[in-house]
């Protein structure tokens, strides 16, 4: 008998919180330099922001699903809220203490001095009325409500503003603070170390806003907003369109959290309540500052690099660093990149030699997050002018990144590219390349397929792997998904390649059948799996279930996982750990023991429901020896981290792995550099 849900699978959103503590762990760790850990502080931030824009406003909207649909869902809401509010007002505390009780007075000690307005010298407070008038002012919107005559209130989706309390009860003030326009810092041009936010010089100045006014309080708000209902990344067909129905007058933008000062009076948080139509559970306490993904902006005026993680430059490959002609080095060998211990100059310059090249006929790119005039885009354009012939497949539906993904595809149309966009019910977050070079009397296939996007700048900060390949069987598939994508075939008939939502998780659902039945057989049985995520349910019960048979089940997981791990009777042969460290972990690999024949795959698509059944993934099997050894030796090192590796437990610790007496100290990314460079050298 199947135990009940909460019993065997965690809840996505509230393990999603544990991975963003784990975040805010590295903010706490003094081992990282200052401001690394301010770096950490504001990823936290900017995590916890798009939460609770996509998945807290998801929540919120289910309240109004239809009572039968909930059920049939087993979706609880209200509850659910309440214990993620419970949480994040807990990490919240966490992460003030970290910012007053550790951060600044560590920048203090460091010579550099966040200053407020109520500390300014005669000098910071003369350069703050002029910076505010000649630099500030212009941008403010200042508005004074009658709470007589006005009943509602717009804000912005994460704006800052500042709401002010006048002795008059009957009058509020709100006041945003134009970051967009001026910059969250200001640096005083008397003393380079000396800076302050521009909050404050605004806070300085409002006294002089409101003349005819006495001010008893001034407060920092921010409201998150919902800016689309992202349904189908969790239910599919005609559920969906059943929630989508019974959400029919649904308010875009609505308003899931207001963030303001926890020293706001009650009844100044019960006016703004009521001018923005929130409920008591939408109001989340705060410090004095709000949007702390602005430090990712904040630089170090003394320039030391001590509070910096030291500078990794690039690693060479061995074969591309000194190849003038990519197609005969992947043609003669298989080709693995690793993002960011190697540039993604070698993506970029596979493309340009593609341009360049007299034999290259075709060019086809799926692309999921468009990087803004880059090499890339460039290189596109450029095949375009000379005639080659370009196609585009570009997601119109990648999450934040919509409009500018619509706006590449329109560039890349009017150069004359054949375009396509993404399908209304399914998704492509494949990151392949596909280019056909007419030798001779035969047309070659040169792929692409890789972890992560065709984006140089979160190359440098994510953790992904990458193929260039002209296997036959590998781009014959290739090609056929291509024509897929292109509305020509409707299924790709892949034996070699994984694609979703055609065979993936039929492929994976056999490799793990098969483990099971070796371990039956008495025979060596081993998963070992690192991806994004963990959700799929079908997924999880079959680990189980190979859990229960004797497979020994390794995986790592860097954000949630919905699968509990070390229980008895249901998971105690499945181990879990999760890696947080100055890049973000962001490949998958899956590798089955096979008997003593192991296979091996990497690719796009995390274990998730959406990954496997509503959107086109590509997940490549590695045919070529050294490149199968070389990234089973680098999952090796980050399974044996004992530096940033955390255990993700049933009782989601967050606790640190520990060496062994004895064992050397392995931070893995640091040790995955040194091994490749050592590896790539001639």
């Amino acid at each position: 008998m199947q135990q009940p849900t909460e019993d065997r699978f965690r809840h996505r959103d509230l393990n999603w919180l544990y991975f963003n503590e784990r975040v805010l762990q590295e903010a706490e760790d003094k081992k990282n330099p200052l401001f690394e850990r301010i770096r950490f502080l504001a990823i936290f931030s900017s995590n916890l922001d798009e939460y609770f824009r996509v998945r807290v406003s998801q929540l919120r909207q289910m309240k109004r699903v239809e009572k039968s649909i909930r059920k049939k869902l087993d979706l609880k809401p209200n509850r659910l809220t309440k214990q993620i509010l419970k949480i994040v007002k807990e990490h919240q505390e966490r992460f003030g203490d970290i910012y007053t009780k550790q951060i600044l007075p560590e920048l203090s000690a460091n010579d550099i001095h966040l200053i407020d307005s109520d500390h300014f010298d005669e000098k910071q407070q003369k350069f703050a009325n002029y910076y505010f008038e000649h630099s500030i002012k212009n941008h403010l919107e200042i508005k004074k409500i009658d709470l007589s005559t006005e009943n509602d209130l717009f804000l912005d989706n994460a704006m800052i503003y500042f709401l002010i309390g006048f002795k008059n009860e009957n009058h509020l003030g709100i006041v945003n603070i134009p970051v967009d326009k001026c910059g969250r810092f200001v640096y005083f041009e008397h003393g380079k170390n000396m800076l302050t936010y521009l909050d404050e010089i605004i806070r300085s100045e409002l006294p002089c806003l409101f003349p005819n006014d006495k001010i008893t309080g001034i407060y920092e708000i921010k409201l998150s907003r919902d800016a689309e209902l992202y349904i189908e990344d969790q239910y599919e067909g005609v559920l969906a369109e059943k929630i989508y129905d019974s959400l029919d007058q649904r308010a875009d933008g609505q308003p899931t959290r207001l963030l303001y000062d926890a020293k706001m009076p009650k009844d100044l948080q019960k006016k703004v309540r009521n001018l923005l139509k929130l409920g008591k559970i939408d109001m989340m306490p705060g410090g004095k500052y709000h949007n702390f993904k602005d430090f990712l902006s904040l630089k170090d005026p003394t320039e030391n690099p001590e509070l910096q993680f030291e500078k990794q430059a690039p690693i060479p490959h061995r074969v591309l660093e000194h190849s003038n002609n990519f197609f005969d080095a992947i043609k003669e060998k298989d080709q693995l990149v690793h993002f960011p211990y190697m540039s993604f100059h070698y993506v970029e310059k596979f493309l340009d030699h593609a341009v360049k090249d007299e034999k290259v006929t075709h060019i086809k790119i799926s692309l999921y997050r468009v990087a803004d005039n880059s090499p890339l885009t460039s290189s596109l354009l450029e095949a375009l002018e000379k005639g080659k012939n370009v196609t585009v497949f570009v997601e119109a539906k990648a999450r934040f990144d919509e409009e500018n993904n619509i706006i590449w595809g329109r560039k890349f149309k009017e150069k004359g590219a054949n375009v396509i966009y993404s399908y209304p019910k399914i998704k492509v977050h494949s990151k392949i390349m596909m280019i056909t070079r007419q030798e001779g009397e035969e047309s070659v296939n040169y792929s692409y397929i890789g972890t992560g996007n065709f984006n140089n700048e979160t190359s440098k900060i994510y953790c992904d792997h990458a193929l260039f390949t002209a296997n036959k069987e590998l781009t014959k598939e290739m090609f056929r998904l291509f024509m897929v994508l292109e509305g020509e075939l409707i299924v790709p008939r892949e034996k070699h390649l994984l694609i979703s939502p055609f065979s993936t998780r039929q492929k994976f659902t056999t490799l793990i059948y098969n483990e099971i039945e070796n371990a039956r057989m008495g025979k060596k049985a081993k998963i070992t799996a690192k991806m994004n995520s963990l959700e799929d349910y079908e997924i999880i019960d079959l680990l189980y279930k190979a859990s229960k048979a004797g497979v020994e089940i390794r995986l790592l997981v860097r954000g949630f996982t919905c699968l509990i791990p070390g229980v008895e009777g249901l998971s105690e042969n499945i181990y879990i750990t999760s890696i947080v460290d100055r890049y973000l972990e962001h490949g998958r690999i899956y590798l089955f023991e096979n008997g003593g024949e192991e296979i091996m795959y990497f690719g796009s698509a995390d274990w998730m429901n959406r990954n496997l059944d509503r959107r086109i993934e590509v997940v490549t099997p590695i045919y070529d020896k050294d490149i199968f050894a070389e990234l089973k030796d680098i999952l090796a090192i980050q399974l044996s981290d004992n530096v940033k590796a955390r255990i993700q437990d049933s009782r989601e610790s967050n606790q640190y792995v520990e060496a062994e007496e004895g064992a050397k100290s392995n931070r893995s990314q640091y040790s995955i550099y040194e091994y490749l460079k050592q590896k790539h050298t001639i």
